[in-house]
């Protein structure tokens, strides 16, 4: 799946005032019960439905029953909408997730858990690029959560950054993965299993030419198509290898 937009795209400071509710609200609407809440809830919908190609101001309004130049009464254009759309789908639900002094490791496993399930139910989300993110209420709860669950860590703040980047691109990264793959069949019409199986002949030769001793031993399924569980030992790796970070980094600051 390609990057087909970008956050931040757009009017940024028109983006900011709309998601901290600082900006102007309409004095009239267009139509009885109209608010922008309504209208990024259908935009998202749309999104997920259809894929953000579908996204246009044009299609939200249709969805809502009003004219298009209704919504530019409460968002400037679809640039700032997918910015309220992204944060709409990130909101962070303090009470579901484990208290940060419960400790740092049981916090970000439950965010990574959160982020995966966050693009199985909104696939549009890998076709935007969030490498200069809108830091709204959604987005700023969640960090203030992580560098709480991280306090004590030993690690310097820039590190916590660090941390809380790292966790987010390896569930991009899984999540892009799995959804490509599912995406393939659906193009092309092909199930993932019959595109390896026309492939078995030609490597089943070049298994037995003696070039690739260490494929040839692996077990027949090894490449079973499994994106959970991709998801879950990398999870549990990164997780292992933080906690070993972290371990250092305290017993150097009891060391005497």
């Amino acid at each position: 799946m390609t990057t087909t937009e970008h956050s931040g795209g757009g009017d940024i400071s028109r983006s900011l005032e709309l998601l901290w509710g600082l900006g102007d609200r309409p004095s009239r609407g267009p139509k009885p019960g109209l608010t922008l809440d309504r209208i990024v809830t259908t935009a998202v919908a749309v999104a997920d439905a259809d894929g953000l190609g579908a996204l246009s101001m044009r299609r939200v309004a249709t969805d809502l029953g009003v004219g298009t130049m209704s919504l530019y009464r409460y968002v400037p254009g679809k640039a700032e909408l997918l910015d309220l759309m992204l944060d709409k789908v990130s909101a962070f639900d303090t009470e579901a997730h484990p208290e940060p002094a419960a400790g740092w490791r049981p916090a970000l496993e439950a965010l990574a858990r959160d982020d995966w399930r966050r693009h199985q139910r909104h696939p549009w989300l890998l076709q935007v690029d969030q490498a200069r993110p809108l830091l709204g209420p959604s987005a700023l709860d969640a960090m203030e959560y992580a560098l709480r669950a991280l306090a004590g860590t030993g690690l310097t703040d820039r590190e916590k950054v660090h941390v809380m980047v790292s966790f987010g691109g390896f569930v991009i990264g899984t999540a892009r993965t799995e959804l490509n793959s599912a995406l393939a069949e659906k193009r092309t019409g092909v199930s993932n299993a019959d595109f390896w199986q026309a492939q078995e002949p030609v490597l089943s030769k070049a298994m037995l030419s003696g070039r690739y001793p260490a494929l040839a031993g692996l077990d027949q399924d090894t490449f079973t198509d499994d994106g959970p569980s991709v998801f879950e030992l990398g999870l549990t790796a990164l997780l292992d290898g933080f906690e070993a970070l972290i371990a250092a980094r305290t017993a150097r600051t009891d060391a005497p």
